[in-house]
């Protein structure tokens, strides 16, 4: 099965404007991420057999069509499993039936679930042969916000390491052009994602304590417009590094161990 890519501009942070919602081939078709409406969206669902539709997350820059194309397809509607009611409190929409690792799909030729948390604790990845629906996990540019309270690094790194590992043809990403050496962007993101867990580190050890202040530590570059992203990313790694034992935070104050 092949996937077909819809470009849907959309209110979010992500640079492009724009969320990617793809559309499988074939027999009741999987329509993954429907951010919103556009006419060449309509006009391919229109034209199509689709039987499912889901998302990889409830970030509201991924769900704002879901309810429109359900209701006109009469589709399966998915949700991930232990995450119903947060999957309706997004898009309105009851769930059908629940996914998680190992589900697979019965679209086309069959779609498995790959469980990609981290990002957001509900994310998941539509896999076929052709390749990865992967939503935020990876973009082929940048980096991905990984930021409290949803935020977990610790399953950010396991899932990044699990494409890696899967070296999958293609990432066909939520925001951005495809990835197509999906093993390098896997690693340029963990060497990122490493580096400013290092930075936030040293921070603490050179006796920041505050967030804001291990954040002008952390990052050395403008972030004007962005600082709330930075600010929860920074959160987010002093929480991986305190179950760690790495660093002490008590959600206020950061100090070294011990």
């Amino acid at each position: 099965m092949t996937w077909t890519r819809f470009d849907v501009p959309v209110a979010t942070r992500a640079p492009t404007g724009q969320t990617a919602a793809y559309l499988g081939d074939g027999p009741d078709a999987l329509l993954v991420d429907p951010a919103g409406r556009t006419d060449a969206l309509d006009d391919a669902v229109s034209d199509a057999d689709v039987g499912h539709v889901a998302v990889t997350h409830h970030h509201p820059d991924h769900v704002g069509g879901v309810a429109h194309y359900a209701r006109q397809t009469d589709a399966t509607v998915w949700a991930r499993r232990g995450r119903a009611d947060a999957f309706e409190s997004a898009t309105g929409v009851t769930a059908d039936n629940t996914l998680a690792e190992g589900t697979t799909i019965p679209a086309g030729d069959g779609v498995a679930v790959l469980d990609l948390p981290g990002h957001a604790p509900e994310h998941v990845g539509f896999a076929t042969q052709s390749g990865v629906v992967s939503g935020d996990v990876a973009v082929a540019e940048g980096s991905v916000v990984v930021g409290a309270p949803e935020g977990d690094v610790r399953a950010y790194l396991t899932s990044l390491r699990r494409l890696h590992a899967q070296a999958p043809p293609r990432l066909h990403p939520g925001h951005g052009p495809t990835i197509t050496d999906p093993r390098e962007a896997c690693s340029r993101l963990l060497r990122h994602r490493l580096d400013r867990e290092r930075r936030v580190r040293e921070a603490v050890e050179s006796d920041a304590t505050t967030v804001d202040e291990v954040l002008d530590r952390a990052y050395e570059k403008d972030l004007t417009g962005v600082r709330d992203l930075a600010r929860a990313t920074v959160v987010a790694h002093l929480e991986k590094l305190a179950v760690e034992g790495a660093v002490r935070w008590d959600g206020r104050v950061a100090t070294p161990p011990r």
